[in-house]
């Protein structure tokens, strides 16, 4: 068996739990106790979401749950926010607690400069993800958000347009790079910022490595996980039995003994707990 050494919570994730965490120790000793929210999951983990609301912590699921609130907390996740959502906190005079991850305010930094500058901002990542959200609400004008090498071949924007390019920060490193390649070839000008974090190019570089010598790979990860639906994508095209799970409730693995190595890694939402249920797991039935 072989675990990833970067499998699991990441910098941004990691101190994002842990910034609600405190919230929740701080209001137990408040004299004015005010309800903690949280704007979206935390995390993409149902287990961890599920443990900060036994602990009293409230999802919001959108703009229009936020703007019903009179008071209270309100934590930023990793994932960060656009600058109305910003503006909607502020006027309601709710108290905002920021764990947008640094990596991620750094594209929020570029994109708003760059975009008043008058360049055409394109975001490479998934348009529904609340990161791409949150990136898309920085910049001055419309942004542009690509995943696909069709949508990049058949990008509408004028040839002397100066183009800002930005990315996902869990965006597979690879894609990213063939989707660059296409943008040059069709003659756009513009400065491309890979804005991938290392973290993730590490993940993701060493799920590949593990998975070209495995049998049998398993990814862990919530559902609602981009990183984690990459990372299983990554690890699909090495090793042909590769299953993707959320926790070891999902894992149906009937390992014959002519296998040789299994491998295991986890997304950055992925509790140590979890992982360690799988290793465990694996290492006494292998």
């Amino acid at each position: 068996m072989k675990l990833a050494k970067s499998a699991g919570f990441c910098f941004g994730v990691k101190r994002a739990v842990e910034t609600v965490y405190e919230q929740i120790e701080k209001q137990k000793i408040s004299d004015k106790k005010l309800p903690i929210y949280t704007y979206g999951p935390i995390i993409h983990n149902e287990q961890v979401v599920k443990d900060l609301e036994e602990k009293g912590v409230q999802v919001l699921n959108g703009r229009e749950e936020l703007e019903g609130l009179e008071e209270g907390i309100v934590v930023i996740r990793s994932h960060g926010i656009g600058r109305e959502i910003c503006r909607i906190i502020e006027e309601k005079g709710l108290i905002c607690v920021d764990a947008t991850c640094p990596f991620v305010k750094r594209i929020h930094n570029i994109v708003e400069r760059e975009s008043a500058l008058g360049k055409q901002i394109l975001i490479i990542g998934n348009p529904g993800h609340p990161e791409v959200e949150g990136i898309r609400g920085w910049c001055n004008s419309p942004a542009i958000t690509v995943e696909s090498e069709e949508e990049m071949e058949n990008l509408e924007v004028e040839k002397g347009q100066d183009i800002c390019v930005v990315s996902q920060t869990t965006f597979n490193y690879n894609k990213f790079q063939e989707l660059v390649e296409i943008l040059k070839k069709n003659g756009y000008n513009g400065s491309v910022v890979n804005t991938i974090c290392n973290a993730t190019e590490e993940r993701q570089t060493e799920a590949k490595e593990i998975a070209s010598e495995a049998d049998v790979m398993i990814v862990i990860g919530g559902a609602h996980s981009s990183n984690t639906r990459k990372l299983y994508e990554i690890c699909s095209k090495e090793c042909a039995q590769t299953c993707f799970i959320q926790s070891l409730a999902d894992l149906e693995l009937e390992l014959p003994k002519s296998v040789r190595l299994v491998g295991i890694t986890a997304g950055a939402s992925t509790p140590n707990n979890i992982i360690r249920e799988v290793q465990s797991y694996v290492r006494n039935e292998f």
